[in-house]
């Protein structure tokens, strides 16, 4: 297993685990205030952590198909196919104090300029503090063709 190390979130609100070797990518290139993104050095996997506007008009695994076809669409992704859609135990959650609700998708998009790949997101819904906690990472794969 790869080393790991923790890494503060947004000036130190929350921490995550993540490997030594992870890049920042604010190190390479300007990221929006609202998101955290690393990369790993040689697979080009890479992870984004986003605090995002609590969407009141959609709860529960409805959050989670309407975060993912959000990015699809910014993103001018040509398809879009979800393949699985689970909630998260809260037990087992770090948030478990602040977390009303969590879900994990999994799915496709192909973006116009890449290849299909696929994609994991996490929604954690925090109303509390009016916002939600996206996790979104992906695993490139080779042309399909």
């Amino acid at each position: 297993m790869e080393p790991t190390r923790d890494c503060p979130l947004f000036g130190g609100a929350f921490s995550a685990i993540l490997p030594t070797g992870a890049i920042d990518v604010s190190d390479l290139r300007p990221v929006p205030d609202n998101q955290e993104v690393f990369c790993h050095p040689v697979t080009d996997q890479s992870l984004i952590v986003e605090l995002l506007e609590l969407q009141a008009h959609v709860r529960g695994e409805a959050a989670a198909w309407y975060h993912f076809e959000d990015v699809g669409g910014v993103q001018g992704a040509r398809s879009v196919h979800v393949e699985s859609v689970h909630p998260l135990c809260l037990e087992n959650l770090a948030l478990r104090g602040c977390c009303q609700e969590a879900w994990v998708l999994s799915g496709k998009q192909q973006i116009a300029k890449e290849n299909q790949h696929p994609k994991y997101k996490q929604i954690y819904c925090l109303p509390q503090n009016s916002s939600e906690l996206c996790l979104a990472s992906n695993k490139i794969c080779a042309d399909p063709k």
